[in-house]
């Protein structure tokens, strides 16, 4: 279960990451972290990829919900992390890339987790389980429309998010590797059994020879001829 440390190192670096974008103060220890004003960007490449402070206080896309659907997609998502760990704990004698995958998607499940969780009660805007995903990658990849609405820009997200996105990838990519290679060992294990066939080694054979003689039969004799002297 070392790929945990891959989770953990996830879950730190969203967090820490989230922390010096909205910024924060621990007073028992003197620190505090202006952060960034909420909607100020500031621009890493251009215009192509900048840091944007935002906040999702829904789901995906930024589209909005009520508060029984949000309680239920935060309750969701604590569950889903309890799956995620099972599964992971399940797949502990899989290949490297398959717990690597799902040590990703557990890192970024558990990273949103804490914001829709905690940072409500921790800022003091919301109480346990309605707090709002912290986003600021703000990428500039292509037009979309998706779910009735036109976006110029890819919707703003976090490391958690791109955690997740990682590790569907690597899943996907194991799956096509995994069913190329099933699919070869298949034909492989086929060309075997025949090979291994005298029958059919015999009966190619003989096919071989008649096509090359088409006089003889499939005895090697010429039949023909046999009945005519009888």
């Amino acid at each position: 279960m070392r790929v945990l440390f891959a989770t953990f190192f996830i879950v730190i670096a969203d967090q820490v990451s989230k922390v010096m974008v909205k910024g924060g103060a621990v007073s028992w220890l003197n620190i505090k972290i202006q952060g960034m004003e909420y909607g100020h960007s500031i621009n890493i490449f251009g215009d192509f990829f900048k840091l944007t402070f935002v906040e999702n206080p829904g789901i995906a896309f930024g589209i909005g919900v009520n508060e029984t659907t949000k309680l239920f997609l935060s309750l969701f998502t604590l569950l889903a992390s309890i799956g995620i760990f099972y599964y992971l704990w399940k797949s502990r004698h899989q290949k490297l890339i398959v717990r690597l995958a799902i040590a990703c998607i557990l890192g970024g499940a558990i990273g949103n987790l804490i914001d829709r969780t905690f940072y409500g009660v921790i800022y003091g805007y919301e109480k346990l389980f309605y707090g709002h995903v912290v986003d600021f990658f703000n990428v500039d990849f292509f037009d979309f429309t998706i779910f009735g609405r036109t976006y110029e820009r890819w919707p703003i997200f976090n490391i958690a998010d791109a955690s997740v996105t990682i590790g569907v990838v690597l899943l996907l990519i194991f799956h096509k590797s995994h069913e190329e290679v099933k699919k070869t060992e298949n034909e492989e294990s086929a060309a075997e059994m025949i090979s291994s066939d005298p029958i059919s080694n015999e009966n190619n054979d003989i096919i071989e020879e008649v096509s090359a003689n088409p006089s003889l039969d499939s005895d090697g004799k010429n039949s023909y001829r046999e009945e005519n002297k009888n």
